[in-house]
C-alpha cells in the first residue's frame, strides 16, 4: 500500500530523483519506526531504530523526533514539502500539518505556492486536492472570530488543514519571555488557538530553511505544540557559530550543490570582468559603477537571447532581472537614486528598480514584498532588485541571472549562498543554450578571487568564465520575429523598412515591395482564417500531396466550407458588410487569393522520418591511434591515490596472475570488457590498435618495461583507446521505411537577435566591417520567401546574391523547420541548413563551409544527414510530380558573383555522404 502511494506521489508531481530519493527515506524511516505516527512515543528508542536506518543521524536535536532533509537550493525544498504532505495524507491519514518560514519572503512564497490558483501550486496532479484543496491557515487569518474558525475548522473535519507561519514574527514576540501572540490569543474552539493545535492528535512540523532560526526562542516556544515528529528542509545543514560552522546531527538526506551541478538541476555559474581589467586604476566609486553598467549590458543581452529561444522553442518567455548586493541600507539608498538617475543609461530604469532591506516598513514594506514575489511576471517592471542581506531574506525564482556584488564576498558561505538564489533553471531543466542556462556574477575586482576559491578541492561551485569586450555605442539588442513573406504580401503583417540599393550595384534599382494584397481588416481577419485552415490540409497527403493541390476546386471549396463555418459568430460585420458603406466582403475571393499566395510563397518541404526495421548492425571504421601525449613509465608496482577531501585511498596496481602471453593481449583484454565492443565482430581492430599502441610503448621502453606499463595500466590504456573508438563508430540498419507524414509544411516565423535602432541593410551593400555582419539584419530581396533575413558571414551574403538571380525562390530555414537530425558521438543534434532554393527543375539543400572545416567529422556527419533526407525527399517528389532535391556542400572560397548557380552542382553529395564533384 504504502509503496503505491509513493510511486503514485512521485509520479503525480513529476518529482526529481532527489525529491523522489527523499520522500522515499521519509517512508522507510516510517515503516522502520512506526511509533512516529503515535503520542506513545518513546524518542530515545525511536532514535537508536533510526540511528540503525540513517548513517548520518547522530541526533534528533529536539524534544520530539525531526529529520533534516538537505537539498541544494534549486533543486525544489518547497515541492518535496508538498511530495511529504500528500504523502503523509493519502498513506497515513494525517490532516494536520505547521508549517514554518524563516521570514516575511519565504512565508509569502510559502502561501502563494501552497494556494490552488497559484503557477507553481505544489500539489498540481494530486487528484484527491483537485475536489477539495487543503484549507491554508496563515499568521494573518487564524485568529478569526470563534464562529469562523469553528466553520472552517470543525466544518472539514476530514479536509487537510496547513497552518503557515512566520517564525520571526513570533521570536519578535517572545522576546523578554512573553508569550507569542499565538497562545495569547482570545479563545476560540474552547482554547487557545496555540493550545488547540497541541492537542491534535496528527500535527506534523515542517521547517523551511530552519538553519536560519534553529537555537530561536520561538523554536524552544514551537516544542510545546508536541508534533508527532518534525520535517527540516534546508540548503545549509549548519549553523554558523562564532566557531564556525555547526553540522546538523538530524541529516538523512544530503543532496550538496555539487551533486545538483553534476545533474545538470540548476544553472551553470560564471564569474565576469572585463577584458584586461585593472583594478588599481580606478577608484573604489569608478569601479562599482564599471560593475553596475557591465551588469545590465550582460541582463539585456541576456534578455534578448532568452526570448529569442522562447519563440523558437515555443515556451513561455522569462524576463531576466539583476541582483545588486549592497553593503548596507544607506548604500542600498544611493544605489537605487544612482540606477534611475539621468547618469545611468539615460534613467532607462526609471520605476524598474526595487530596494529589498530592512529600511522598509509598514506599507512600503507591503509594496516591496509584493513587487519582489512577482519579479518572475513578463507584466511586472521590475530589472533590478538592489539587496542588502539576502542570506536572510532569499526567495525562489527562476530568471535571476546576473548578481552584481557591491560588499564584500569573501565569506565562502556568502558566494555560495547567493549564486544559490540564481541557480533554479526557468525551464525545469538545462537547455544546451549557454545563455539560459548560466548565471553571471560580475565580480571584476574579486575576479580572480572567486576563481580561485571555486577551484579549491572542496568547493562545490565550478565556475566558467566569460570576458566582456569593451562596451560600445551600439550595444544593446533587440529579439526579432521575421514572418514568412505571404504575411507581409497578405497585408498581415508590415513590410521591413529596408534601406536602398547601393548606386554601384551594378544592376537595375529593386523595385519597391508590392502593396499589401488585403487592406481592410475583415479581409485581413478572414485572410488569417484562412492560413488556420490551409495548416489543417498538411496532413492531409490523399487529398493534398502538394501545395498546389490547395488550388484544385475540391480542395478551394472545402475551405471555403470550413471559413465561412468558422466566421459564422461574426458574419454580421464581416459577411454581409456594415454600415460605414465598405462594400460586403467577398470571402470566395479572399480565399481563392490566400491560397493563391500562399502557393507562391512556398517550397514544398515534406516531413520525413526514416524509420530502421530489421537488424540494426554497428562498428568502427579502421584508424591511427594518437599516441602523442602517451607516454607512461614504469614504476613501482603500486602507487597509492590518497583523496585530501575525503581521506579515502585508492590503488594502482598490476593484475596478480594475468601474465598474457603478447604484449597486445593486455590492451585487449581489458577493451573486451566494454559493453559496445564485441570480440568475435572487433578482434582484428582491437588487435591492430593494440599493436600500434605496444608499438609505441617499445619505441621508447624495453620489452620489460612495456610489459610493466601494459601490466600496470592497462585499463587506462583501453579507456584512452575506447575513447578514440567512439569517435569512429557506425551504425546502419539492414533497411530503413521511409515516412512522409505531410507534402508540404508551413514556413516557421524565423527568431533574430539584432542590433537595436538599425535599418535593415540591402543585401547588395558591401560590407566594411564583415565581422559585425551576425547583428545585421537584410532585405530588399525580391525573391526570398522572407522580407528579412540574417546572415551568419558574408560569404552567405554573397550566395544569397546569387539565388536572388539564379532562382526562382529561396530562404534560410528557422529551426525545426527539417527536422533533420545527425549522430555526432551519443548526441543527435538538429541539423539547419544554410539555405533551400528552387530553381525551374530542382530545389537545392545548400551548405556554405569554409574549406578548413569541409572534412570535419561534424560538418561530414550533417551532409551525409541532409543528403539521405533529399534523397528519400526526390523519391517522394517522383511519386507526386514535383522536383527533386539536391544537396550541396559548397566551400565558401568558391562563391562570388561570377558563378552561376548550376556552377555549384560539382559539390553534390550523394546519400552516402560522398562528394559527386572534385
Amino acid at each position: 500500500m504504502n509503496a503505491r502511494v509513493l510511486n503514485a506521489v512521485v509520479g503525480r508531481l513529476s518529482l526529481r530523483p532527489p525529491q523522489a530519493e527523499s520522500l522515499s527515506k521519509l517512508v522507510r524511516a516510517l515503516e522502520a519506526a512506526p511509533d512516529l505516527l503515535g503520542h506513545e512515543q518513546d524518542v530515545a528508542a525511536i532514535l537508536s531504530t533510526l540511528k540503525a536506518e540513517f548513517p548520518t543521524l547522530e541526533d534528533f536535536e529536539r524534544e520530539f523526533p525531526s529529520l533534516c532533509f538537505a537539498l541544494a537550493t534549486g533543486v525544489g525544498k518547497t515541492r518535496l514539502m508538498g511530495a511529504f504532505i500528500a504523502y503523509l495524507h493519502l498513506a497515513h491519514g494525517i490532516n494536520n500539518f505547521f508549517v514554518l518560514a524563516p521570514n516575511l519572503t519565504i512565508y509569502n512564497k510559502l502561501i502563494t505556492d501552497f494556494t490552488r490558483s497559484a503557477s507553481k501550486y505544489v500539489f498540481k496532479g494530486i487528484a484527491e486536492f483537485a475536489q477539495q484543496s487543503p484549507l491554508i491557515i496563515t499568521g494573518d487569518n487564524y485568529d478569526l472570530t470563534g464562529a469562523a474558525v469553528q466553520d472552517q475548522m470543525m466544518g472539514f473535519a476530514h479536509d487537510v488543514r496547513i497552518n503557515i507561519f512566520n517564525i520571526s514574527k513570533i521570536n519578535s514576540e517572545v522576546r523578554g519571555g512573553k508569550e507569542p501572540r499565538i497562545k495569547r490569543m482570545k479563545e476560540v474552539l474552547g482554547d487557545s488557538y496555540f493550545n488547540h493545535l497541541a492537542n491534535l492528535s496528527d500535527l506534523v512540523l515542517l521547517m523551511d530553511e530552519s538553519h536560519r532560526y534553529r537555537a530561536s526562542a520561538g523554536v524552544r516556544s514551537i516544542n510545546e505544540l508536541k508534533p508527532l515528529f518534525g520535517l527540516e528542509v534546508t540548503a545549509t545543514p549548519f549553523v554558523e557559530s562564532t566557531r564556525g560552522p555547526v553540522p546538523f546531527k538530524n541529516v538523512v538526506m544530503d543532496y550538496p550543490l555539487a551533486r545538483a551541478m553534476e545533474d545538470g538541476f540548476v544553472k551553470e555559474p560564471a564569474v565576469v570582468t572585463q577584458r584586461n581589467f585593472d583594478a588599481k586604476a580606478h577608484t573604489p566609486e569608478e569601479i562599482e559603477k564599471i560593475k553596475l553598467e557591465d551588469g545590465v549590458r550582460l541582463h539585456e543581452t541576456t534578455k534578448v537571447e532568452l526570448l529569442t529561444y522562447a519563440r523558437e522553442n515555443g515556451v513561455k518567455v522569462e524576463k531576466p532581472f539583476i541582483l545588486v548586493i549592497a553593503r548596507d541600507t544607506t548604500h542600498a539608498g544611493q544605489l537605487l537614486t544612482l540606477l534611475e538617475s539621468e547618469a545611468f543609461f539615460d534613467a532607462r530604469y526609471q520605476g524598474k528598480v526595487i530596494q529589498v532591506d530592512s529600511s522598509r516598513t509598514g506599507a512600503e514594506e507591503e509594496k516591496m514584498i509584493t513587487r519582489l514575489l512577482a519579479v518572475e511576471s513578463v507584466d511586472e517592471p521590475t530589472e533590478i532588485v538592489i539587496h542588502v542581506n539576502m542570506l536572510k531574506e532569499g526567495w525562489d525564482v527562476t530568471n535571476l541571472y546576473t548578481i552584481v556584488p557591491l560588499r564584500a564576498a569573501n565569506a565562502r558561505t556568502l558566494i555560495e549562498q547567493s549564486i544559490g538564489r540564481g541557480l533554479r533553471l526557468p525551464y525545469g531543466k538545462r537547455t544546451g543554450v549557454a545563455a539560459v542556462d548560466r548565471l553571471n556574477i560580475v565580480a571584476h575586482d574579486k575576479f580572480q578571487e572567486i576563481i580561485d576559491e571555486a577551484n579549491r578541492g572542496d568547493s562545490p561551485i565550478r565556475l566558467k568564465q566569460v570576458i566582456l569586450d569593451a562596451p560600445s555605442a551600439d550595444d544593446k539588442k533587440v529579439s526579432v520575429q521575421v514572418g514568412s513573406g505571404a504575411l507581409t504580401r497578405l497585408g498581415l503583417t508590415d513590410a521591413p523598412v529596408v534601406a536602398g540599393a547601393p548606386t554601384n550595384a551594378g544592376t537595375a534599382p529593386t523595385a519597391p515591395a508590392p502593396a499589401p494584397v488585403f487592406t481592410t481588416e475583415a479581409e485581413r481577419q478572414a485572410a488569417r482564417v484562412v492560413m488556420e485552415v490551409i495548416g489543417k490540409y498538411e496532413v492531409r497527403r490523399d487529398l493534398v500531396p502538394t501545395s498546389s493541390a490547395l488550388l484544385t476546386p475540391k480542395v478551394q471549396s472545402a475551405i471555403l466550407a470550413e471559413v465561412t463555418e468558422r466566421l459564422k459568430p461574426m458574419q454580421g460585420n464581416l459577411l454581409a458588410g456594415v454600415d460605414d458603406g465598405q462594400p460586403k466582403l467577398d470571402l470566395s475571393a479572399v480565399v481563392a487569393k490566400t491560397t493563391e499566395i500562399v502557393v507562391q510563397q512556398t517550397i514544398d518541404i515534406p516531413r520525413i522520418a526514416v524509420v530502421p526495421t530489421g537488424e540494426v548492425t554497428t562498428g568502427f571504421h579502421p584508424f591511427k591511434l594518437d599516441v602523442a601525449q602517451l607516454h607512461l613509465q614504469p614504476g613501482e608496482r603500486e602507487i597509492i591515490i590518497h583523496n585530501l577531501h575525503t581521506n579515502e585511498q585508492d590503488t594502482l596496481a598490476s593484475e596478480v596472475g594475468l601474465k598474457e602471453q603478447r604484449p597486445e593481449d593486455y590492451i585487449v583484454h581489458a577493451l573486451v570488457d566494454f559493453d559496445d565492443i564485441d570480440y568475435f565482430t572487433h578482434a582484428d581492430l582491437l588487435y591492430d590498435l593494440a599493436g600500434q599502441m605496444v608499438q609505441h610503448l617499445l619505441g621508447y621502453l624495453s620489452e620489460i618495461e612495456a610489459r610493466s606499463v601494459l601490466d600496470r595500466d592497462r585499463r587506462l590504456i583501453a579507456r584512452e583507446i575506447h575513447a578514440q573508438m567512439m569517435a569512429h563508430f557506425w551504425e546502419e540498419a539492414t533497411e530503413y521505411e521511409v515516412q512522409v507524414s505531410r507534402g508540404f509544411t508551413e514556413l516557421k516565423s524565423c527568431n533574430y537577435t539584432a542590433t537595436a535602432g538599425q535599418t535593415a541593410h540591402h543585401f547588395r551593400e558591401t560590407l566594411i566591417e564583415t565581422g559585425r555582419i551576425k547583428q545585421m539584419l537584410f532585405g530588399g530581396f525580391s525573391r526570398c520567401l522572407y522580407p528579412l533575413q540574417k546572415f551568419d558571414s558574408d560569404t552567405e551574403r554573397r550566395f544569397a546574391i546569387i539565388l536572388e538571380r539564379d532562382t526562382l525562390k529561396w530562404f534560410k530555414p528557422a529551426k525545426g523547420q527539417f527536422q533533420i537530425y545527425y549522430k555526432l558521438g551519443t548526441e543527435q543534434p538538429e541539423y539547419i541548413p544554410d539555405f533551400v532554393a528552387e530553381t525551374n527543375s530542382m530545389i537545392f539543400m545548400v551548405e556554405t563551409k569554409a574549406r578548413v572545416d569541409i572534412n570535419t567529422q561534424e560538418v561530414q556527419a550533417k551532409a551525409a544527414a541532409a543528403a539521405r533526407w533529399c534523397k528519400h525527399a526526390s523519391d517522394h517528389a517522383a511519386t507526386v510530380g514535383t522536383k527533386s532535391w539536391r544537396y550541396l556542400l559548397v566551400p565558401h572560397d568558391e562563391i562570388n558573383e561570377a558563378r552561376r548557380l548550376a556552377d555549384f552542382l560539382q559539390f553534390e553529395i550523394e546519400r552516402s555522404g560522398r562528394s559527386l564533384g572534385r
